[in-house]
């Protein structure tokens, strides 16, 4: 608003919206009035900082939400999705998402199993754009989930079959779904137990430095800056560990190695060092013969 020096007029303005805000959240609860209300709110939920526990809170909301994205698993399969519905579920979505992320309602919502509900659009394989969208929306509610960084978002999904999902969409999924997942993967490899968990068996490290490895040589064709820079930084903190640190001696793409992306990071101090970091913990503790040529393990 920029009456800022006119009194009360904001107030005013701001007591309108939040009665327009009760309403349309009055207005999920039932299917006629339920598609306008949506999108409305998704609209608004950046400006109002307690949406999240009004919906949470209020009679019936979480249901009709879940009601939303449980009309639509008959579509995935076969995938008949269009892009009304692709929309209209996405909304839904983004008002989990604003559940999803706020301190209050976190906790709840994780108890309650809601993110299991999104992982038959994270399990979709259909390239068009109505998926495409479908599939992004939900990795952001998990995103959201990952960004506070708290132990029982972790604790919470290593209980699930995120991991697996994840690096399926790493492999194969657009370049913004593909940033989200390996952002989730990241959030996941920097907490210890995170880290302890991907690590506790061979075939899981390997398969996750294996589609890591893939990524980098498709980045070597075309470069997105971002992606490239979350897929750095999961490979340094599985140097971290010693069983996985061994793996990456023996599959680290040259491409990390040489000078393949040096154009790409030259403005990127941050990334740069953390390549450097990589390379530098895969290069220590390593047995070398006497003219300094590292050893094969034994």
């Amino acid at each position: 608003y920029h009456a800022v020096a006119l009194g009360p007029v904001p107030t005013a303005l701001a007591q309108v919206d939040r009665e327009k805000i009760y309403q349309w959240i009055n207005e999920l609860s039932s299917p006629e009035t339920r598609e306008n209300a949506l999108l409305e709110l998704s609209k608004k939920r950046e400006s109002v900082p307690d949406l999240a526990p009004m919906l949470w809170h209020s009679f019936g909301t979480i249901a009709a939400l879940l009601q939303e994205i449980v009309n639509i698993y008959p579509s995935i399969n076969p995938p008949t999705l269009t892009a009304h519905q692709s929309n209209r579920v996405c909304n839904a979505l983004a008002l989990l998402q604003c559940v999803a992320s706020h301190p209050e309602t976190r906790s709840a919502f994780l108890a309650a199993h809601i993110p299991l509900f999104l992982y038959p659009f994270l399990h979709t394989v259909s390239k068009t754009r109505p998926f495409e969208y479908l599939r992004l929306t939900s990795l952001g509610v998990i995103g959201a989930l990952v960004k506070t960084d708290e132990q029982e978002v972790i604790n919470f999904l290593l209980t699930t079959e995120i991991i697996p999902l994840c690096l399926r969409i790493m492999e194969s999924g657009s370049e913004l779904s593909k940033t989200v997942a390996t952002f989730i993967l990241q959030k996941i490899l920097l907490d210890d137990t995170g880290l302890a968990y991907i690590c506790q068996t061979y075939e899981r490290s390997s398969h996750v430095a294996m589609i890591l490895g893939k990524m980098v040589l498709q980045l070597s064709k075309a470069l997105p800056a971002r992606l490239l820079k979350h897929v750095v930084r999961c490979y340094l903190r599985l140097s971290d560990n010693p069983r996985a640190r061994e793996a990456l001696r023996q599959c680290l793409p040259d491409q990390l190695k040489d000078t393949t992306f040096a154009q790409v990071l030259k403005d990127d101090t941050t990334t740069k060092r953390w390549l450097a970091q990589l390379v530098k913990n895969l290069q220590e503790g390593q047995v070398t013969d006497p003219r300094g040529i590292p050893l094969p393990p034994q």
